[in-house]
């Protein structure tokens, strides 16, 4: 006799952080049962004010919810386009199935929202998907079935982080071809990967390289004897950043590196080359997320520049530096940022923008969310490089890793695509105390 076997769904109980990630979460579950605590909801409705990430995340879910409740009732359950249902849920001590009363475990304390949505997990014998690490130690501990929220999140192979260059052995032969013709043809490698080439059994005989799609092989970097604006890379890595940056067939770079290894200064120097001295753009800007995006900056005195000069500090200093070394004005990058050459700005009110035949930077690209990301290389208009730099070992934000940040988000994504280029920097150059002091403090 034939057996029909039955799948069941599964259930999955959605905690707040996860909606305020991304409003359009319910849809990320294939056909599986969606569920929301109405604290939840109450929760969401908090953080509708305000013109931060979060808020506008808040009010689009709100949104969402209002529309398909015009579909049907949101207790009984709604199906969604993917298949699966959405269920507004309100705990409560009888279960609903069995009609017998629910025993609250040891440790909940219901007048917390976090063990609600617990205890709204533990009652439907369904999984809390949070990005709350406490939440999910605590559904262990109770028996809960917890999953962390990965939507955006990048998927490693071999649990590796792309790091946009790599190191070849070449034959003595293929060396002298490279070294003669200034081409190498070579396959296997990302468009605008990076290459530090060794020749076999002489490792002393090495040179770098650039992959270049558009040509089938490995490229020599692009001559900088004298420098950018006076900076003269001291690293194959920074040499790497150096090229990408210079490049006009790459229109977004984006610089990965702790602390002290120059990726913010190489992206103000060498914007300032690509604007002042080659005339290649109409305008540096430089931008930097206010730590939430778009938080509010109105509790600071004065208008909006003194607002932003404790944010803006480091980009100053950078700007400094390169001047009094190169100019031996200091001051003089204030003149053109006063006539608008150079221009420092927060990231607060680009949604909307159109920005063409500039050089932006967006420093401290770490702490913005894969969406932010989308939102401020989607303001690229025509002759616009946007360059992102950052360290993913230094994340504010709550909802944000090493991994599911809008930084990491982008350079894999567009790995693949021939005016795009990645660069990793791990070798600490600003001084001896801070290289020490990021290794082992």
């Amino acid at each position: 006799m034939l057996k029909i076997g039955v799948i069941l769904k599964k259930k999955f109980v959605l905690d707040t952080n996860v909606i305020l990630t991304d409003p359009h979460c319910i849809y990320k579950f294939e056909d599986n049962d969606v569920y929301i605590p109405l604290i939840v909801i109450e929760e969401v409705d908090k953080h509708k004010k305000g013109h931060e990430e979060i808020a506008r995340n808040a009010r689009a879910f709100t949104r969402e919810i209002d529309s398909l409740r015009e579909e049907g009732s949101l207790t009984e359950g709604v199906v969604l386009r993917t298949g699966g249902t959405l269920f507004l849920t309100t705990p409560t001590l009888v279960d609903q199935t069995l009609g017998i009363e629910t025993p609250v475990p040891l440790g909940l304390n219901l007048t917390i929202n976090d063990d609600l949505i617990l205890f709204s997990a533990y009652q439907l014998r369904a999984t809390v998907v949070t990005q709350d690490l406490n939440v999910r130690l605590k559904a262990d501990a109770l028996g809960i079935v917890s999953e962390n929220f990965e939507a955006g999140k990048v998927k490693l192979e071999d649990d590796t982080v792309y790091t946009g260059h790599r190191t070849i052995l070449l034959t003595g032969e293929q060396m002298q071809e490279f070294r003669d013709k200034k081409f190498l043809k070579y396959d296997d490698l990302m468009p605008n990967e990076y290459v530090i080439m060794l020749q076999e059994h002489y490792e002393r005989n090495s040179a770098l390289g650039r992959f270049s799609k558009k040509h089938g092989g490995i490229v020599p970097l692009i001559e900088m004897k004298k420098g950018v604006w006076g900076i003269i890379p001291k690293n194959a890595e920074q040499r790497f950043a150096v090229d990408a940056l210079m490049n006009d067939e790459i229109s977004l770079v984006s610089l990965v590196g702790k602390a002290g290894t120059g990726k913010t200064l190489l992206a103000v120097a060498c914007g300032l080359e690509k604007t002042l001295s080659d005339s290649k753009y109409h305008r540096i800007l430089i931008s930097r997320p206010i730590m939430p995006m778009g938080k509010d900056i109105g509790y600071l005195p004065g208008d909006i520049n003194e607002k932003l000069n404790p944010y803006m500090q480091p980009i100053f200093d950078n700007l400094d530096f390169l001047f009094s070394g190169n100019t031996g004005q200091t001051n003089e990058w204030k003149n053109l940022a006063d006539s608008g050459v150079i221009k420092v700005e927060a990231l607060t009110y680009i949604r909307g923008r159109s920005i063409p035949m500039q050089y932006m930077i967006v420093d401290e690209a770490q702490n913005l969310s894969p969406l932010e990301i989308k939102t401020i290389i989607t303001r690229a208009g025509e002759g616009t490089k946007i360059v992102l730099t950052g360290d993913t070992q230094q994340i504010d934000s709550a909802y944000l890793d090493e991994i599911n940040n809008g930084l990491t988000y982008a350079s894999d994504r567009l790995k693949t695509e021939e005016i795009v280029s990645h660069v990793e920097l791990t070798k600490g150059e600003r001084s001896p105390l801070a290289e020490i002091a990021t290794k082992l403090l």
